[in-house]
This record gives C-alpha cells, sequence and structure tokens, in this order.
C-alpha cells in the first residue's frame, strides 16, 4: 500500500470515528431518556409490542488487587501474571 492509498485510509477511519462519536452521543441520549422515564416511573423493566428494555442493578464480586499488593505483597507477586496485547493508536 503506497503512502497516497495509506493517507486515504487514515483519513477515512478518522471520518468514521466521528460519526461513531456522534452516533454513541444519540445513543447515550435516548438511552437516557428512557432511563429518566423508568426512574420516573420507579420500575426496572418496561415493554412494548415488539420490545422489552430493563435497567437492574447487577453485583459483581472482585478481587481487590490493589488491597493484596499492599498487605501481602509476596503472594500477589507469586500469583501476577504479565499479559502482553498491541494497542492500536491514531494521532
Amino acid at each position: 500500500m503506497g503512502t497516497i492509498e495509506l493517507d486515504s485510509k487514515i483519513k477515512e477511519l478518522r471520518e468514521l470515528r466521528r460519526m461513531a462519536e456522534e452516533l454513541q452521543a444519540e445513543i447515550d441520549g435516548i438511552t437516557d431518556t428512557i432511563k429518566a422515564e423508568m426512574t420516573a416511573r420507579n420500575v426496572d423493566t418496561l415493554t412494548g409490542a415488539d420490545w422489552k428494555a430493563t435497567w437492574k442493578p447487577v453485583t459483581s464480586n472482585r478481587i481487590d488487587t490493589a488491597a493484596i499488593k499492599k498487605e501481602l505483597p509476596d503472594i500477589a507477586a507469586r500469583y501476577t501474571k504479565a499479559s502482553v496485547s498491541r494497542r492500536f493508536v491514531l494521532a
């Protein structure tokens, strides 16, 4: 792929990302409106003719790695596993 074609692809990618951000903002706005209605009605489920929306609390249990590293650094070090990944950044 030549420089001119690469420049074109980067420009296209930037435009698509900008469009995705605009769409995400619209999605978030509509979602917030629906959540506000659910709050006003004091319900966690709404249903329509062909849809159902739920907004319920979800509990997750996670290990507090910062606390383990602070209180039990030897054990934390023994069970720490490094992982490698690649990140694509466009600036």
